[in-house]
């Protein structure tokens, strides 16, 4: 069970940073469609444990070193070889959203321009990559308590002060931005884009456990938490509508309004996972085409951290809303051929 645990927190903390950490995803695919949002998050959290179980499975039977043999797996010789290509740079997207996010999280708390706070976290994670590959994601899973823990509190304030009716609250939260015409089709995008981007590397976390039965566990624990993170973020957010619509950081806001300690405490943790989340993808991006040792490992991951900080001008809330959506879409693909081949071929337990 331990095992299974600390797969299931390294799932979640893969995916936090690039699913739901700002608030700003889960106002866009969730808080937006008012009440109905909290239905999207329910079949969320059903997706998550089904597909985290389908691809934890696939990781340790095909016993996995890299994404590419699922992908060769479950596409053939003819689909694969695109999956590995659209996985690829969907890993170099998601750290470019990651850029843009640390750069409004800087701006909101700190005051520092975005642009500041973007080439702030490039820095850190080119020079991470730099000098130390082995233990890039090492304290992942560490962060995942920590969250919760300020989860819990936000959502506890949000209930307690919530000025609006439901009835309000539901008309504002309509009013913000949506990244899908419906309430479903937002819940499906969501966890296609974020399979997307964190199938890669949990299928190379459960490709060397050797113990099939807590790979799969671990999968459920991961998907069960995620849902379980998403409904509070959602329900902390609707509860506070007036105050966190329109903002880049939803969940930043909320904390703020609480006490600026807390506002403190979830900038750090916020900027710790979205820290995170850009390594493991800017890595697993960089190594896809240039192994570590190579001499041109290094000058590459310089350039490719400059062009992801180029990249990231856009703006986060505009890459939320345009990058991810793509990514889920595309991301169908990848989970209905992972099903299938689940589904064809007998699983050893």
């Amino acid at each position: 069970m331990k095992k299974s645990f600390q797969i299931g927190s390294a799932f979640v903390g893969l995916i936090v940073g690039a699913g739901f950490a700002s608030g700003q995803e889960v106002m866009q695919y969730f808080t937006s469609f008012g009440i109905w949002g909290t239905a999207g998050g329910i079949v969320t959290t059903l997706l998550f444990i089904f597909l985290g179980y389908t691809f934890a499975k696939l990781g340790t039977n095909l016993r996995a070193n890299s994404h590419q043999t699922v992908l060769y797996y479950i596409g053939g010789k003819f689909i694969g070889p695109v999956l590995d290509i659209v996985i690829t740079f969907f890993l170099f997207g998601v750290a470019v959203v990651m850029f843009a996010g640390a750069g409004s999280t800087f701006n909101q708390m700190f005051g520092i321009t975005a642009v500041a706070g973007s080439i702030i976290m490039t820095a850190a994670v080119i020079l991470t990559l730099l000098l130390n590959t082995n233990k890039i994601l090492g304290i992942i899973a560490t962060i995942t308590p920590y969250l919760i823990a300020v989860i819990f509190v936000i959502l506890i304030y949000s209930i307690f002060s919530m000025d609006l009716s439901i009835a309000e609250a539901d008309e504002l939260a309509k009013q913000q931005p949506s990244a899908a015409s419906n309430w479903l089709l937002g819940a499906f995008l969501y966890v296609s884009y974020n399979l997307a981007a964190g199938a890669a590397l949990l299928i190379i976390m459960t490709g060397n456990e050797k113990d099939k039965k807590a790979a799969g566990m671990g999968g459920v624990l991961g998907g069960l938490m995620l849902g379980i993170l998403i409904i509070l973020i959602h329900i902390g957010m609707f509860a506070r509508i007036d105050v966190v619509a329109g903002k880049d950081m939803p969940t930043l806001e909320l904390a703020n309004q609480i006490h600026p300690v807390i506002g403190l405490l979830t900038a750090v943790a916020l900027l710790g996972m979205i820290y995170n989340t850009a390594v493991g993808m800017l890595y697993s991006f960089t190594v896809r085409f240039i192994a570590p040792e190579s001499k041109s490992y290094r000058p590459a991951v310089i350039v490719i951290g400059i062009l992801g900080f180029i990249a990231s001008l856009i703006g986060f809330t505009t890459l939320v809303g345009s990058v991810y959506v793509v990514m889920g879409y595309l991301g169908f693909v990848l989970i209905i051929l992972a099903v299938a081949a689940w589904l064809r071929k007998p699983q050893n337990n």
